[in-house]
């Protein structure tokens, strides 16, 4: 007997980079994420063979690859700096795009976590940046009361934690992203005091979240983290290549999170 989780669902589609200077650069890559409502995920491991919670399978989910990196649940540290912004979600969902564990291996770049209130608007966005060196921030950015739905969320904020050996860290993204439907997308412009230095994209097709989708979706994009640490790396060594110079990697910040005040400015 089928029984389709109303949120939780599988996107493939593809991430892009595009470089503007010192030299041109670009890439792109077939990926694929699970976009997960955290209060479905136990349920999602008891009806399925090929995912798992906090324990191996094909594709798995642990809470301590986010976050803290800890075992507390992650809905329970994502209402804790909600709560430091002042945003108290009264039990709406929280949903979390992100690459899953394949076989045990993962790394994510970046995951998205969307915060609702009970009658689904959007309360705030948190982006969640893990770099190559084992860090993690996140940025906690308020979502503006009243925006329509299905309307593209636009927020910025200021990096504070280094990613890219070959980006300096005075750099304001911009992102921009539709919540999760029949297709998902971000876009995040990345901008120093001379303008646009690096745009990079993420879009994908939903397919619902079952055995037999999460197996076809695998078997279209086999050994996904090796293939995304791989690239990684491929991409830094043809930037050296080009003659692009490496940026010295500042301490990272006290803090976990950063919440934007968007009333700032």
């Amino acid at each position: 007997m089928s029984h389709p989780s109303p949120a939780s669902a599988l996107y493939a589609g593809a991430v892009t980079h595009v470089r503007t200077r010192p030299r041109v650069h670009k890439l792109r890559y077939r990926v694929f994420w699970t976009l997960l409502d955290l209060d479905e995920i136990d349920g999602l491991d008891k009806r399925l063979k090929l995912f798992a919670r906090n324990r191996f399978s094909l594709l798995s989910f642990f809470d301590r690859d986010h976050g803290a990196g800890t075992a507390e649940p992650l809905r329970t540290q994502v209402e804790r700096y909600l709560a430091q912004a002042g945003i108290i979600l009264d039990g709406g969902p929280i949903r979390l795009l992100s690459m899953p564990r394949v076989l045990g291996y993962v790394f994510n770049p970046i995951s998205v976590y969307f915060c609702h209130r009970p009658g689904g608007e959007l309360a705030a966005m948190i982006y969640e940046v893990t770099n190559t060196f084992g860090q993690r921030h996140s940025y906690l950015i308020p979502v503006e009361a009243g925006l329509p739905k299905g309307a593209a969320v636009m927020q910025s904020c200021q990096k504070d934690l280094y990613v890219s050996p070959f980006i300096g860290m005075d750099i304001r993204y911009d992102f921009r992203l539709t919540e999760p439907d029949e297709r998902v997308s971000l876009v995040v412009h990345g901008s120093d005091p001379q303008g646009l230095l690096i745009s990079a994209a993420m879009y994908g097709k939903r397919a619902e979240f079952s055995d037999g989708a999460i197996l076809r979706t695998v078997l279209r994009h086999p050994l996904l983290t090796l293939k995304v640490v791989g690239a990684i790396n491929w991409e830094a060594l043809k930037l050296w290549g080009k003659g692009v110079r490496l940026v010295r990697r500042p301490p990272p910040p006290d803090a976990p999170v950063t919440i934007v005040d968007t009333r700032a400015g």
